[in-house]
């Protein structure tokens, strides 16, 4: 495992990542979702694609990477291009799983492989709207516990800095920005996954121009359970001759 700091806005960051394959020279850049880290997703793919030099990364926030800013999806974005420069790399495929997903898009790499990836509003069901409510009418009263009792297990336990960055990118509608994707785009999502339905999946292969979608048995993370299958169609979609790029 290694660290690199990089400075955005006037702001330092240390980002903790890790390489497998380091002597391969195309680079394949995975991220994880919000409220992980790399290990995840080293845990489901180190062992695949041995012709890419892996980079795993810690986004700010997350795992033993730091952040002291309120952040938006575009300055994730932007930190993670820093950070390639700094190494000295380009990606050629960036890989991202729900929230990474998002990050992933706005790289512009040649290949984008997406794990059910976030970025597609959904309708909220009555209790979630009925909760939101709540804490407004509640908020001006300043009563304690009332951000325990209301908001979701994703931004409990944050930093304000992180709960108002998981603000800004929690209902971020990213349609736009899949729709503008020139990549060659892979889509893989769970069959049951509850927290990026199998339509957004079926939504989002439909607005970039350039992709194929898989819908895979399993929940929100999937990926673990086929991460030999995602590799392969990686190979021959993305790298192999005939690859359609």
């Amino acid at each position: 495992m290694a660290s690199k700091e990089i400075t955005y806005k006037e702001q330092p960051f240390q980002l903790s990542y890790e390489l497998v394959n380091p002597a391969q020279e195309p680079v394949l850049l995975v991220l994880h979702g919000w409220g992980s880290n790399k290990e995840i997703m080293k845990q489901a793919f180190a062992k695949t694609l041995p012709e890419y030099k892996h980079i795993y990364l810690d986004m700010p926030g997350f795992g033993k990477s730091t952040n002291e800013m309120i952040l938006t999806t575009e300055d994730y974005a932007n930190i993670v291009k820093l950070f390639l420069d700094e190494l000295g790399v380009r990606a050629t495929i960036a890989m991202g799983h729900s929230f990474g997903g998002k990050v992933s898009t706005l790289l512009d790499t040649p290949c984008l492989v997406l794990l059910s990836s976030a970025g597609v509003v959904t309708v909220k069901p009555w209790s979630v709207k009925i909760k939101i409510a709540t804490f407004k009418l509640l908020k001006p009263l300043g009563m304690k516990k009332i951000r325990e009792l209301f908001v979701a297990p994703d931004a409990q336990g944050m930093s304000h800095e992180m709960y108002e960055t998981f603000k800004n990118v929690v209902d971020e509608d990213f349609e736009a920005s899949f729709a503008k994707s020139q990549s060659r785009a892979l889509c893989f999502w769970g069959k049951e996954d509850t927290a990026t339905p199998l339509y957004t999946g079926e939504k989002i292969a439909g607005l970039i121009e350039n992709s194929e979608f898989y819908p895979l048995d399993g929940d929100h993370f999937f990926f673990l359970k086929h991460s030999a299958f995602i590799a392969q169609t990686i190979t021959e979609q993305c790298i192999s001759p005939k690859a359609k790029l």
